[in-house]
């Protein structure tokens, strides 16, 4: 790994095109474009963002729910398939490294899917939320340990978790064992106000300083016309305003740039990896300032198919007291803990 480098990133903040999958896809390969002209060598979009976030589950009932619920099925990203393609054209073309957020369907699910592209158009990471949080649980299924991992790219070693993900300590603590030194964060936007944003920016902060790493986060924005048509009831439009809070924060948890709070745009900033060892000779929580004598993590990174044959792995491997006797990790040498290999 290097840290003697810069690398400019572009979070972006951008409205989707609701009810339509390929009219929010031209939206990020355009915003792609940009990016690479504002000379970003990663580009960082929100939570959900192709189609679009499923905003109609917080505002509906769920008997009331049945048409548009079908509508995200339809417009649904399949993993792969014409929008990677359309994306990874685009990474390739302009030499960009992409963190997309997709609703994914994979045969009768639909999932909320994390995708990293490398900067040659690769798809490096395909990682699903392991909880959607409370009313998207209607909406989405869980995914599993496989994509709690970090991914070496052009730009770095990434780590990447999706909202509420971050609310769980031991998802965070999994990326920061692994040593990431960009994390990529998405939220929805436009949802509950300011107490979100706020709320938001405390978590993103937070998560730098106590990994060490940069923090890349974009959340989407929902235009006055969108927020009517999501919630024709006046009452309700109030909660898909606000709560936006595109933004770059450095390891020292100060904001590189701007955040970016309302309508569209763009948050780039120029990432100096000299911050990360300054953060960390001081309080590396994956190192010197750890105690995997005293405090491990045990997690399960196992693939989770609905059907399991020859080759499946066997039932003393998920032991967590069978694993290393909690001994640091030997790919990281931090105290993260994983099932040994079936």
């Amino acid at each position: 790994m290097e840290y003697n480098r810069k690398v400019r990133a572009a979070a972006v903040q951008a409205s989707p095109v609701l009810g339509s999958r390929d009219g929010t896809t031209e939206r990020v390969v355009a915003a792609i474009a940009r990016a690479a002209k504002e000379g970003a060598e990663l580009c960082v979009f929100p939570e959900a963002f192709v189609p679009y976030y499923p905003y109609f589950s917080f505002v509906l009932p769920p008997p009331a729910m049945g048409k548009e619920h079908m509508r995200l099925y339809d417009e649904a990203v399949t993993v792969p398939g014409p929008v990677t393609r359309a994306v990874a054209a685009a990474a390739r073309a302009h030499g960009v490294v992409v963190v997309l957020g997709v609703n994914e369907r994979d045969h009768g699910t639909l999932y909320n899917a994390q995708l990293v592209f490398d900067r040659d158009g690769a798809l490096v990471l395909h990682r699903r939320k392991i909880t959607p949080t409370y009313h998207e649980r209607m909406i989405w299924g869980q995914g599993d340990g496989s994509g709690l991992r970090t991914v070496d790219t052009a730009v770095g070693r990434l780590g990447a978790l999706a909202c509420w993900e971050h609310y769980n300590p031991l998802a965070r603590f999994a990326l920061i064992a692994q040593h990431e030194q960009i994390h990529c964060s998405q939220f929805p936007g436009s949802l509950v106000g300011s107490i979100f944003a706020e709320q938001m920016e405390v978590t993103i902060r937070h998560h730098a300083l106590e990994s060490g790493c940069f923090v890349v986060n974009a959340t989407a924005f929902l235009t006055p016309e969108q927020v009517r048509e999501v919630a024709p009831n006046e009452q309700l439009q109030g909660v898909l305003r606000g709560g936006c809070m595109t933004a770059i924060v450095t390891p020292e948890g100060a904001h590189a740039c701007p955040p970016v709070t309302d309508g569209e745009g763009m948050a780039v900033a120029d990432l100096d990896f000299a911050l990360i060892t300054k953060r960390k000779r001081m309080m590396d929580a994956a190192g010197h300032y750890a105690r995997p004598d005293l405090l491990r993590l045990w997690m399960d990174t196992a693939e989770r198919p609905m059907v399991l044959g020859a080759g499946s792995p066997k039932a003393s491997s998920l032991d967590p007291a069978a694993v290393d006797h909690g001994y640091p990790d030997a790919d990281h040498r931090a105290p993260v803990v994983r099932p040994e290999a079936g």
